[in-house]
């Protein structure tokens, strides 16, 4: 049985997932891995981004570890390009809870494009609803109109099961931390705002009245991320806010190549991680993408999936002290090319 499936996909995506290949060597010699192409190298390798024996790969493993998908420069089908494939590769997995920590690191707290006093010692969870919301909601389309131009249509679904199942993930997460949980919506304008407010707030009432909360607008959410962060421990939302709410808490922590994620399902499923950047085709083959936010991916899957949970603490702390001793890639502020963080996360185990 594969323990690790790894899918590369495109852009940094192979050159971040190699150095987490030499660190889970090093650190996990006995964890059975595989590999596939993905997304665009997935369709110039057999003709789909995402194939039957893929997805297949994907549902046996017990974790998949994605690189980045990338459609720039797509020509095929809307419904075929790379991000479709992982859109889909998350709906056959069933991984509804998307997990995205945002992390400050106390060596990196004046890379934060905030004050050093408002990012030191963050450390938040952003827990985002990950197979529902606009992104899946059904009809969707792009039509003539009769007296000419166009018209685009999205569709934001959510049901009560949906909010029910990802709300309880996150309360369950607060339980040990600290305690709180701040629910994210847009009751005031959306319907399905609405119904998120309502059952987060039954499901709280009658199974997790230990736990605070507080519901929040979206739009106030992201505005309090930058005034004050701190306040925050777990912010649960959905598929579309979460997408941009955990990006902008990334740059807090002092940016995307910094912030693993994980995609649970129900228990005993396959667990899905990714770091929360893209593909990054603008610096892609250069060797000088941040391999940390794939490192932290791997250390999340050890963690949460293949019960490795002492070496996912190893592999934390070598990277907290690689980056005590000074190891920073450009986007951080220093001059390691990618294989020679990897290399000094390597030293440090």
């Amino acid at each position: 049985m594969t323990d690790l499936l790894l899918l590369p996909g495109d852009g940094i995506g192979p050159e971040v997932i190699a150095e987490v290949k030499t660190l889970a060597a090093l650190l996990t010699p006995d964890l059975a891995l595989d590999e596939r192409p993905f997304g665009a190298a997935g369709f110039r390798a057999a003709g789909s981004c995402l194939t039957d024996e893929t997805l297949a790969a994907a549902k046996a493993a017990r974790a998949v570890l994605m690189g980045a998908v990338d459609g720039v420069g797509w020509t095929g089908p809307r419904d075929q390009r790379p991000e479709a494939a992982l859109l889909k590769l998350r709906a056959e997995m069933g991984v509804f809870a998307n997990l995205r920590p945002a992390l400050c690191f106390e060596p990196l707290a004046d890379a934060s494009s905030l004050k050093r006093e408002l990012v030191e010692g963050l450390d938040i969870v952003i827990v985002r609803e990950l197979t529902g919301g606009v992104y899946f909601g059904q009809p969707r389309f792009i039509e003539d109109l009769p007296g000419g131009g166009r018209r685009a249509v999205d569709t934001q679904v959510y049901t009560t099961a949906e909010i029910e199942r990802v709300a309880r993930v996150a309360f369950e997460l607060a339980r040990g931390r600290r305690n709180k949980v701040t629910s994210a919506e847009k009751s005031n304008v959306m319907e399905t705002g609405l119904l998120w407010r309502e059952v987060v707030s039954e499901l709280h009432r009658r199974a997790f009245a230990d736990v605070a909360l507080e519901h929040m607008l979206a739009d106030n959410a992201a505005m309090q991320l930058v005034r004050n962060p701190r306040q925050f421990d777990v912010i649960l939302t959905d598929n579309l806010f979460g997408d941009i709410l955990s990006d902008e808490a990334a740059q807090l922590t002092g940016g995307l190549g910094l912030l693993p994620s994980a995609a649970l399902g129900e228990p005993g499923k396959p667990g899905l991680y990714e770091p929360i950047h893209g593909s990054a085709p603008d610096i892609a083959g250069r060797g000088i993408a941040n391999p940390l936010a794939a490192i932290l991916s791997f250390e999340m899957a050890l963690r949460w999936s293949l019960g490795r949970a002492e070496a996912a603490d190893r592999l934390f702390a070598a990277v907290t002290a690689a980056l005590v001793a000074g190891a920073r890639t450009p986007d951080i502020g220093g001059s390691l090319s990618t294989a020679d963080m990897g290399a000094a996360v390597a030293a440090q185990l």
